[in-house]
């Protein structure tokens, strides 16, 4: 069973052994790692209940019986803040969801959450950290699910779609160090902790004397902590997780699109719902914002043409410039960051013009890569 203050929120004996925030920059002696006081009042009412495809959590208020919209959400800190704040923008949109209790918060534990110790590629992936929740929709135990959209594969289950995108926060990575200002300013032979191939072969590519530790995961605390600890001497966080967890004393430098080319659909929050269910979809809509929707199409289109999975290191970003048009970065690295192919595209900020771009960016670098590309 999962239970939200077991498993989610530091416990007191944890947060005093670590040090203060990072109130004197990259060289303080320690880095910031307790909850936000949102999340603590978030703790009350929990009950868990065993689900048909996982462990869950319900946060549920005595005085309503039956909510309204049951939400469906991993357990880190993390993503019950974009459950929450998911929460928050549709109790402003919707008097009728400002009742105590009319909206719910499920916590699902995904395989991705349970297995820690291995890559995400040799235990399958992406879906990883969507499945047992879609499961949960299908089953009817959920009625919207909050992802984080780099976090959804490029295919949705059947009967499920997701109608909605909110408004995308800043999509670039943040350096974290207790010792270094900058990867530039990092000694040659020292490690960086990133589970992530795109970080990696970035990272290896423009600066080959630095070593990467493979398999750092974890949630945000998890792996600031072990930076603390001395593990690693510096890692890469999105700053979109830093930023929606309150968290941005952490950062000592924030990376440019130039220097770190983010993930699809960084910084993007993603809810389905089924298919068939015309007032969920309806409560989705309210909150979608449409530039962050084409946006996320575009890089994903990119995304699919390539087949890209946990084993490609693959980056993509499409933004609109002061014109008004879409500018779409794609990038394909081989995993040890010795070669790495960029490609860009400008068109009409549309839906149509913004597939076709995100395709075609894809297929140029799938022709300039050759089949042989990613063994290297």
């Amino acid at each position: 069973m999962v239970s939200l203050n077991q498993t989610i929120f530091p416990t007191t004996s944890t947060r005093s052994t670590l040090s203060s925030k990072f109130s004197n920059g990259p060289m303080s002696s320690g880095l910031m790692l307790c909850m936000p006081r949102s999340f603590k009042a978030c703790t009350r009412n929990v009950t868990t209940r065993a689900s048909s495809s996982s462990s869950v959590a319900v946060e549920q208020d005595p005085q309503t019986k039956v909510a309204l919209i049951r939400i469906g959400t991993r357990g880190s800190p993390l993503a019950l803040a974009q459950a929450y704040e998911t929460r928050e923008k549709l109790i402003a949109k919707h008097a009728e969801l400002a009742e105590d209790g009319a909206i719910q918060i499920v916590v699902i534990k995904t395989t991705g959450d349970k297995i820690l110790t291995q890559p995400l590629a040799d235990i399958g992936g992406k879906g990883l950290f969507t499945k047992e929740i879609d499961e949960a929709l299908l089953n009817s135990e959920i009625d919207i699910a909050v992802h984080s959209m780099k976090d959804v594969p490029t295919y949705l289950p059947e009967k499920t779609i997701l109608p909605c995108n909110m408004e995308r926060e800043d999509v670039r990575d943040a350096f974290i160090s207790l010792s270094a200002a900058s990867l530039a300013d990092l000694p040659a032979g020292s490690t960086i902790g990133t589970a992530s191939l795109r970080r990696k072969s970035q990272i290896l590519h423009k600066h080959p004397s630095l070593k990467v530790l493979d398999n750092f995961r974890g949630n945000v605390q998890t792996r600031l902590k072990k930076l603390n600890e001395g593990v690693v001497q510096a890692t890469l966080l999105a700053l979109a997780g830093l930023k929606r967890l309150n968290m941005t004393d952490n950062v000592a430098t924030i990376l440019s699109i130039d220097e770190m080319l983010p993930a699809v659909a960084q910084g993007a929050i993603g809810i389905a719902c089924r298919s068939n269910d015309d007032t969920m979809a309806t409560y989705l809509a309210s909150l979608n914002h449409e530039e962050t929707r084409l946006a996320v199409a575009c890089e994903r289109a990119f995304l699919l043409t390539l087949d890209g999975s946990c084993r490609t290191p693959i980056a993509g970003y499409a933004s609109r410039d002061k014109d008004g048009n879409c500018v779409f970065k794609g990038l394909v690295a081989s995993p040890d960051g010795t070669r790495v192919l960029e490609t860009s595209r400008k068109g009409l900020y549309s839906y149509d013009d913004m597939i076709a771009m995100g395709k075609d960016a894809g297929q140029e670098l799938l022709s300039r890569g050759g089949s042989n590309f990613f063994d290297s």
